[in-house]
């Protein structure tokens, strides 16, 4: 369980005061500000007089303090001046005395150490305040503390207020409440004192004294301390250096803020950006992970945005981008985040959402978009795709992925009916060809940004499929090896022309039907080590030549290993896929086996895939006839293949031209 602040506070405070010989005081928000070195001096022998502390004791420490307020101290907030004619308390070369406490000394450079060790890793007001509230109630004997800090649009100061026993009050004071002392110390920079707390418009705070201070930083007020006291006796030079020190803490808190706004914000929409998006898909789906919700994004995407930019120029498509903007912020709830996420495109998490509202948000933005005609564009058409957390995946990037590509899948359909489509990812197979050919497009345009690897993701969505039947297999495995198939134009349908020539061979030796189903799956999948191979080797128009013919011939053992051993259910398979280079007399690859020592399974795929691979097209020479394919055959038998293998597949390979 984590510490409270006040708890973390304390122990703060008592690691600095167990080391008080040298204070270093850098800019409390930079961390990696260099700091200044502030020494001590012997103090003044008047101290003797308002001091508790014993003589002897204050000498030992041998104090020696530059001004902490100059421009030297390393404090880049602008330090204001009080002059308070009614305060007794002095500021003694970094020492305070509390005449409230007991005779309590309080030391400056230690309380300064203090703050920069307590926020050094805090990032929010709230800490700031917290922080400030222990200091001023255990230091300075507060009753109670109250910030606020000014609003711009509601003209208004936020106020927050911390008791002595812990409780916590808000309130609003505006600017146009002129005689509140609040707004008085806002609106002239300057202390107020006053002899009660009334003007605070809080309930159950005890009555007391109060010191309002503003919060100045680069000469602009940026809100107002408060400190309820049984009396106004302070020290005011220390409050004045804290009431800076809080008014640089905050504004560099809204200087990030904006940092971080213009960083994350598209400046045509005034939506998130993809940066800013992601980011906040992030949160959103921690949110959604810890409170057990659903979370859905629906994604549009500009139909003809390509033709609009180059027929009627950047400025009409830009119009159509704010339009689609506009609409979404119109639509959006409170708790929903949109994004720019593409040049076309805009995104919307739906926190708390199933897919079923999603497509009923995503239809209404669509009708209403339907209605607005733009000049010279007409009627804003958009394909719409949706997925949803965790029902589609749990993964933030798959999550994306899946939402792209169901924006391609419904920009293919919304073509063909001539209207806006709105798809999810449960509406599809991912095997079909569509949505393979979708997912390929998505990979592909994520590539450049990500480095995912369309194989690799692929035979992870392979592996990670629960199999439910030989043929839902059958059809993944083709689905598989048709997409790999696809990287190289040369050898599209080879994996499937080679598994068709397998299983026809394996029937005419006449082998159990069982052994022909696994033979035909293991050749649709003999080249899926393919995967691994870069496409600078994979699709070179030429023969491959010393290192990049090394690089090949670990397909097998790639297919076998990383593809087919994950799965429980293809590893039976291994065998066709890592032997079916080997060859009879032990020269074959990636083990050199030899004769029988060849699984038969291997054997029956090398014969098949040597066949296709002679009568189809390469970059370097055209397909052969299949008689002259035939006579190479016979004459590496017994020496590269089966003797017996090629004999009964020569008496087969006529009729094998009918399903070439």
């Amino acid at each position: 369980m984590e510490k409270n602040l006040k708890q973390e506070n304390k122990e703060i405070m008592d690691e600095v005061s167990k080391n008080p010989q040298t204070i270093r005081v850098s800019n409390p928000i930079a961390k990696n500000s260099a700091p200044d070195v502030i020494e001590k001096k012997k103090v003044p022998a008047r101290r003797k007089k308002t001091t508790a502390a014993s003589p002897s004791k204050i000498s030992e420490l041998k104090p020696a303090i530059s001004n902490p307020l100059t421009r030297d101290s390393g404090i880049v907030a602008r330090i204001n001046n009080f002059t308070v004619s009614k305060t007794s308390n002095k500021l003694y070369g970094g020492y305070l005395t509390n005449s409230l406490s007991a005779g309590k000394v309080v030391d400056y450079s230690e309380l300064i150490q203090y703050l920069n060790l307590s926020l050094q890793n805090k990032k929010t007001t709230h800490d700031l305040f917290t922080v400030l509230h222990n200091v001023f109630v255990e230091k300075l004997n507060c009753i109670f503390t109250a910030f606020g800090v000014f609003h711009e649009k509601s003209k208004c100061i936020n106020l927050k207020l911390l008791n002595k026993m812990g409780g916590t009050y808000s309130s609003k004071i505006f600017l146009s409440d002129s005689e509140n002392p609040v707004v008085e110390c806002f609106k002239t920079s300057a202390a107020v004192l006053k002899n009660n707390n009334k003007f605070l418009n809080i309930p159950y705070t005890p009555d007391s004294s109060a010191i309002v201070l503003p919060l100045v930083s680069i000469n602009q007020t940026v809100g107002v301390m408060i400190l309820g006291k049984e009396n106004l006796d302070c020290n005011m030079g220390f409050l004045s250096f804290i009431a800076n020190y809080a008014a640089m803490f905050i504004h560099n808190i809204d200087l990030l803020e904006k940092t971080n706004m213009y960083a994350n914000t598209d400046t045509l929409t005034g939506l998130y950006n993809h940066r800013g998006f992601q980011e906040v898909l992030a949160g959103e789906i921690q949110k959604s992970a810890q409170n057990g919700t659903d979370l859905s994004i629906v994604m549009f995407d500009i139909n003809n945005i390509s033709k609009i930019n180059r027929e009627l120029g950047h400025a009409k498509g830009d119009e159509v981008i704010k339009l689609l903007a506009e609409k979404v912020k119109q639509n959006m709830r409170s708790t929903d985040k949109a994004g720019r996420y593409g040049s076309d495109e805009i995104a919307i998490i739906l926190p708390n959402t199933t897919t079923a509202d999603a497509k009923y948000l995503a239809e209404y933005i669509t009708y209403t978009l339907s209605c607005c005609f733009v000049d010279d564009v007409g009627p804003v058409k958009v394909s719409v795709g949706i997925s949803t957390y965790p029902e589609s995946t749990q993964d933030q990037e798959k999550l994306l992925i899946l939402t792209e590509q169901a924006v391609y899948i419904s920009k293919a359909r919304g073509y063909k009916e001539g209207m806006s489509a709105i798809v999810s990812s449960s509406d599809f197979n991912f095997w079909d060809d569509a949505a393979l050919n979708s997912f390929a497009e998505v990979i592909a345009k994520r590539h450049a940004q990500l480095g995912i690897n369309f194989e690799e993701e692929l035979v992870h969505k392979f592996n990670s499929e629960q199999i439910i039947s030989q043929n839902h297999l059958m059809e993944l495995a083709n689905s598989l090896a048709g997409a790999i198939d696809a990287k190289d134009p040369y050898t599209k349908g080879h994996s499937t022309s080679v598994s068709r020539y397998s299983e026809a061979l394996a029937r005419a030796i006449n082998l159990p039907e069982d052994e022909v189903q696994r033979i035909t799956l293991g050749a649709l999948l003999h080249d899926v080590g393919k995967i691994g191979i870069p496409e600078n080797v994979l699709k070179k128009p030429g023969k491959l030549e010393g290192e990049e013919w090394e690089i090949m011939k670990q397909h097998p053992v790639i297919g076998a290993e990383k593809v087919l051993m994950p799965n429980e259910a293809l590893r039976d398979l291994i065998p066709i896929v890592k032997y079916h280079h080997e060859h009879i007399d032990g020269s074959g690859y990636p083990e050199k086996l030899k004769g029988d020592e060849i699984p038969l399974a291997a054997r029956i795929v090398a014969v098949a895939d040597t066949f296709h691979a002679l009568i189809s097209d390469r970059p370097y020479r055209k397909g052969m006839s299949i008689d002259k394919a035939c006579e190479i055959l016979k004459d590496g038998a017994g020496k590269l293949w089966d003797r017996d293998l090629v004999r009964h597949f020569i008496s087969i390979a006529p009729s094998l031209s009918t399903i070439i």
